[in-house]
């Protein structure tokens, strides 16, 4: 392993030094995180860091939290546009206590960022009703149903509960999925890592099925979002994870 290497790209990834290797969770930290999974091709640093926050952000981790949104504000890889939207699309699925922490700590990075610079933090920005998409009930119901089935590749659900109508076909396909900010394919690598982890078997097989027969994500992408989320959020749900990929791609139309 080469140190200096591993060193290299553990700083470019915290936008800081690292600290001392005094461990063994130190030492591993370097030579594999660093040096063997930010290093390998296949997803660009900026992917990565999607998977990453989201781990880090559902595993109610405060100091990897912070490091972590920090890092992305800092390096340019995300603007705050992005990371507000993040927030939201990871409210959906894992929940908004965590959501609502999420945005503290990039409240807290965008000040101490600017702080940094020697420039007083701007404000965010103050949204207008637009950005809220139509207020049309059928409208957006009808929207949300098409939204569904395309980002799921298989039919919409009946509206036939609250979770289903005012919730899934409502808000979360006729709302978040549509909203600018984040690109489908962004989305994607959020909703899988947020599914992977809460060890919800039916919208992890939906959800990596239809990244995987959409084109959204490759199966080498995959494979590598599998080894990013083993690796900040475990790999015993790595392997489940990694078996729904499997399964998915061997069902693919094409197979």
């Amino acid at each position: 392993m080469d140190e200096g290497r591993a060193e290299r790209i553990g700083a470019e990834v915290l936008e800081h030094e690292l600290p001392p290797a005094t461990t063994p969770f130190g030492q591993a930290s370097r030579e594999f995180l660093y040096g063997g999974v930010w290093s390998r091709p296949g997803l660009s640093r900026r992917d990565r860091r999607w998977i990453t926050l989201t781990c880090a952000a559902a595993a109610d981790a405060p100091g990897p939290i912070d490091e972590h949104v920090y890092a992305a504000l800092a390096s340019g890889d995300m603007d705050l546009t992005a990371m507000l939207e993040f927030v939201l699309h990871f409210a959906v699925y894992n929940g908004w206590p965590k959501a609502s922490h999420l945005e503290g700590s990039i409240a807290k990075a965008w000040a101490r960022l600017h702080q940094e610079r020697g420039e007083e933090p701007p404000p965010w920005p103050t949204l207008d009703y637009d950005t809220l998409g139509p207020g049309d009930w059928e409208a957006r119901q009808a929207r949300g149903t098409a939204e569904f089935i395309d980002v799921n590749l298989c039919p919409a659900p009946p509206p036939t509960s609250p979770y289903r109508h005012a919730g899934i076909l409502n808000f979360v396909f006729g709302h978040v999925w549509q909203r600018p900010g984040l690109t489908r394919r962004d989305r994607r690598l959020i909703t899988v890592p947020s599914v992977a982890l809460c060890d919800a078997a039916t919208p992890l097989a939906s959800h990596v099925t239809s990244a995987l027969h959409s084109g959204d994500l490759t199966k080498e992408e995959m494979d590598e979002l599998v080894l990013q989320f083993a690796a900040y959020y475990g790999f015993a749900k790595g392997q489940a994870l990694a078996d729904a990929v499997e399964a998915a791609w061997a069902a693919r139309p094409d197979a």
